[in-house]
């Protein structure tokens, strides 16, 4: 038997491997994707050798995980409940792809992930894994295996000799990519306390932020960000250097309690510095170039992207759909947003698009107004009148037969109510 397995050095991972030797008598392949994440790809890969990995595919998919994945999702203003970014949730369908790919190419009978049984992320591999190739054994170890604690897993390792990461030492549960980190578990789940310090990852504490603010300029290209300040940038680079910068200003944190697919609450902390300043700039850009029915109405849209993102459907029907309403939508959305980073937040300065619907002279109070003041009778008088109907409608049963009959529904009609 041959199993393909979406390894990532931990210790969930690592048991894993082993573990499916024994249990399958199998021949385990390997597979990390550098998304972005802390880890060193080459130490992940020796490891993976050492607890004895048939082949080990380690491949950067970060280019590919922002253009298709990460940038996708903020074109949709996708945030979990108006606030998580989906950092971890967007890398999920990417990673079971191309192990999918693996497995094929291998001749693999099944693939694995290190997902646990009350997470969200069995629901993400296994719907994508299934959407991609119906007919692909999906194997979930830690929910199958015997073991029922984290001590359990490290006796387990030691007795197999599987060298232990210093992280499973840490007292949280930590998930990286380029997007975004995810922390859990520990005192987090303690609502009472704040996040520590220590829980943090990638952003400086607002109050220790630099005294000095520093202004960005954020270019899109129909939704997509393709400059800053002024200067090309690849994908890849433009989010790195964002991280640093946004980072650096404390920009991009939240702490929420959110509602898990599998019905529970869980706490989590969230850092995304570059999606949190890319969001806010495209969002700005969008005010600026699209029509307010469009607008009102991408906001449903937004929802419902966030949640098929989380719940795992990236590769459904719907998700699909979606995109092309938004492929549609993103045809205007070129042009600048500049913000200012300062200790936490991020201030938009300017709006700039050949493309916007801002029309100064309609807008001004001044001298200059073109706007036709006297029409706004008129539309008054025509946009209330299914109030006015059903006011007069109402009055019916305190008036004597007949005395509506002679109210003109006129605007210029008067009522002596003395």
């Amino acid at each position: 038997m041959k199993i393909v397995l979406a390894y990532s050095g931990g210790l969930d991972t690592s048991v894993a491997l082993k573990w499916l030797q024994d249990r399958y008598s199998a021949e385990v392949i390997a597979f990390c994707a550098n998304i972005g994440q802390f880890e060193d790809m080459g130490q992940i890969e020796e490891k993976a050798w050492k607890t004895g990995a048939s082949k080990v595919y380690v491949e950067d998919l970060r280019h590919e995980f922002i253009l298709e994945y990460a940038f996708r999702a903020l074109r949709a203003h996708a945030a979990y409940e108006g606030k998580y970014l989906l950092a971890a949730p967007l890398g999920r369908p990417l990673i079971a792809k191309r192990m999918v790919e693996i497995a094929l190419a291998e001749g693999a009978d099944a693939v694995a992930h290190g997902a646990t049984g009350k997470g969200n992320d069995q629901v993400r591999f296994y719907s994508s894994i299934v959407a991609l190739a119906a007919n692909l054994p999906v194997i979930a170890p830690v929910i199958e295996w015997e073991m029922r604690s984290r001590a359990d897993e490290i006796a387990y390792a030691r007795q197999h000799g599987i060298a232990i990461p210093l992280s499973d030492d840490k007292l949280y549960s930590i998930d990286t990519n380029i997007w975004g980190t995810s922390i859990e578990c520990g005192p987090l789940d303690d609502l009472s306390l704040a996040p520590a310090a220590e829980v943090y990852q990638i952003t400086t504490p607002p109050a220790k932020a630099p005294e000095t603010s520093e202004d960005v300029t954020i270019g899109f290209d129909e939704g997509v960000p393709t400059s800053l300040n002024g200067r090309i940038c690849d994908p890849l680079e433009l989010v790195e250097t964002l991280n640093e910068l946004a980072g650096r200003h404390g920009i991009g944190r939240i702490d929420i309690l959110e509602n898990r697919l599998v019905g529970i609450k869980t706490r989590g902390v969230y850092e995304s510095p570059a999606g949190t300043v890319l969001h806010m700039a495209h969002r700005e850009l969008e005010n600026l170039v699209l029509d307010r029915d469009t607008l009102h109405f991408k906001e449903m849209i937004s929802q419902k992207y966030s949640e098929l993102v989380y719940y795992g459907l990236w590769f459904s029907r719907l998700r699909r759909s979606l995109d092309a309403f938004i492929d549609g939508d993103q045809k205007r959305v070129t042009g600048e947003v500049s913000l200012r980073l300062y200790k936490g937040t991020a201030t938009v300065l300017s709006r700039e698009s050949c493309l916007g619907m801002y029309n100064p002279s309609l807008s001004t109070y001044d001298a200059h107004n073109t706007f036709e003041q006297s029409a706004g009778r008129g539309f008054c008088y025509i946009w209330s009148m299914p109030q006015r109907v059903a006011a007069l409608s109402k009055s019916e049963e305190n008036v004597q037969p007949g005395l509506l009959a002679s109210v003109r529904l006129d605007p210029e009609t008067k009522i002596d109510r003395t």
